[in-house]
């Protein structure tokens, strides 16, 4: 008669630690932070500290983030609706700032990794297309489950060319207006710097030219404005 002996187990459970569950009031700042006019905080995180950590602690960073966001917004919300102020309201770009960097971080991964295994840079293709009002803009590819000639919600969802009257007549008051901001952006350049050498006429001419790249210096010392400086003919 043989026995086997078989080794016993105890049911034990490991033992963990979960998060206090709060509620609604998770979405809120703590109690003792409402009355305060301005609440203490520090900076955001920066790309290169991020580099240095780990795709998990960076997962982990992100929602925390998050959180801490929604319930900046919650609060800025609510001080709005009581029409009070939002205490040290910087705290919400700091946020943003901290997130947007990781987006970097993690982008610059992929990028690293698609390009070391396939050669591409692993993001989603664009191209330029032509909207409706005959401007271009990008467009991000992607794949559809339908063919693109049976998907009727893209159809009307992304409207590609254009022509009518209309639209000609928008884009030439378009090119009008661009003109005209390109057109006073000179004109105010080009009286700062007659501006200047009627102040100081022993001003360096390179300095100026360096400064306002735009401006034409030549057609500034024939003008009648400045003619009669004696800067003219020290430039000459």
């Amino acid at each position: 008669m043989r026995i086997i002996c078989r080794p016993t187990f105890h049911r034990v459970a490991l033992l963990h630690t979960t998060a206090r569950n709060h509620d609604l009031m998770e979405f809120f700042d703590d109690e003792k932070n409402w009355n305060k006019n301005k609440i203490q905080h520090g900076r955001s995180w920066k790309a290169d500290e991020l580099r240095n950590k780990s795709n998990e602690d960076l997962h982990k960073l992100w929602y925390v983030l998050l959180k801490e966001r929604n319930m900046l917004m919650t609060m800025e919300h609510a001080c709005n609706e009581a029409y009070e102020l939002f205490p040290s309201p910087e705290r919400i770009d700091k946020v943003q700032e901290s997130m947007k960097n990781i987006e970097t971080v993690v982008r610059e991964r992929n990028e690293a990794y698609y390009q070391l295994e396939t050669g591409e840079t692993g993001e989603r293709p664009t191209k330029y297309v032509w909207n409706i009002l005959g401007m271009k803009q990008f467009y991000r590819l992607k794949q559809h489950l339908i063919p693109k000639h049976l998907n009727t919600k893209w159809k009307q969802r992304h409207l590609f060319g254009y022509g009518g009257h209309a639209v000609r007549k928008f884009q030439k008051l378009y090119r009008e207006k661009l003109w005209n901001e390109k057109r006073r952006a000179q004109n105010r350049e080009k009286n700062a710097v007659i501006s200047l050498l009627k102040k100081f006429p022993n001003v360096d001419i390179d300095t100026l030219k360096e400064k306002y790249p735009s401006v034409d210096m030549d057609k500034i010392f024939r003008s009648r404005k400045v003619k009669f400086l004696r800067v003219a003919s020290r430039y000459e």
